[in-house]
């Protein structure tokens, strides 16, 4: 038996049109699943289709916000009526702002908590009575480094992802008698397109100064890829990992492990 199969299994993986949780859907695609995603506009699920269709991929996209209750409700009713029952839920999606918290307004704070938190909790209770009438279920939360450090700019992300980690638990205390896993991937930096003026390189050919800082902080002395993220996706949402529970599977090159170079 390949415990790594997901022949048969459908697989909800939020904001995966690009990126790090279309690379997680493809693999799972790979893997034998049936994918279904969303995304919060209409040319992005359309740009998300056409990308999983040239690699062969028969997935079926939704326009949903994920912060919405009724419309994450009425979305999985339909993916259950015409797809099949969730048997793996990927929390995905999310935004970061990047403002000094002086200087960021109450506003800015409570959207991205509503995104990067509240929405992966109202994701989660609606897929949950399925996985209890089905009696196994996966559910994996795009956690970050940032659900253990700290860093200066980020502190509405710092503080939705540090929750996240703990709703992450607390789902596999409340439900993990019901056969259902949830745990956490902890992506470290990953080259996509978001980051690439981070690693472009300077006019004088030097590496760009975040560039630089990364490399230095990470043993494995380079960015991680969203193939990197494949793998470990698999594992946490196949029978691999039945007995792994509440658990953040960081996988991030080794920065969490290290306290950087020492300076000459």
């Amino acid at each position: 038996m390949n415990q790594f199969s997901l022949e048969g299994k459908v697989a909800l993986v939020t904001g995966a049109a690009h990126g790090i949780g279309f690379a997680m859907a493809q693999a799972f695609a790979e893997a034998g699943a049936r994918v279904v995603f969303n995304s919060s506009s209409q040319h992005s699920m359309e740009l998300g289709l056409a990308a999983y269709k040239a690699l062969g991929i028969d997935a079926k996209g939704y326009v949903c916000d994920v912060t919405d209750e009724a419309a994450v409700k009425d979305m999985v009713a339909d993916i259950e009526a015409t797809v099949g029952v969730i048997d793996i839920l990927v929390n995905n999606a999310g935004i970061i702002k990047r403002i000094p918290m002086e200087e960021m307004a109450v506003e800015d704070f409570r959207r991205v908590i509503d995104v990067d938190l509240v929405a992966p909790y109202i994701c989660a209770k609606a897929v949950i009575p399925g996985m209890i009438r089905k009696g196994h279920g996966k559910i994996i939360n795009v956690c970050s480094m940032m659900s253990e450090l700290g860093r200066e700019t980020v502190s509405a992300y710092a503080a939705a992802k540090g929750g996240l980690k703990m709703l992450t638990r607390n789902i596999c205390s409340e439900y993990g008698e019901h056969n259902i896993q949830c745990n956490g991937i902890g992506p470290g930096y990953i080259a996509t397109e978001q980051t690439a003026p981070l690693r472009e390189r300077q006019a004088d050919g030097s590496r760009h100064p975040f560039d630089q800082f990364i490399i230095s902080k990470t043993p494995a002395a380079r960015w991680g890829t969203p193939e990197d993220l494949m793998g470990p996706a698999v594992f946490l949402a196949s029978d691999a990992s039945n007995f792994v529970n509440g658990h953040v599977l960081y996988v991030d090159g080794g920065i969490l492990a290290y306290i950087g170079k020492q300076p000459k």
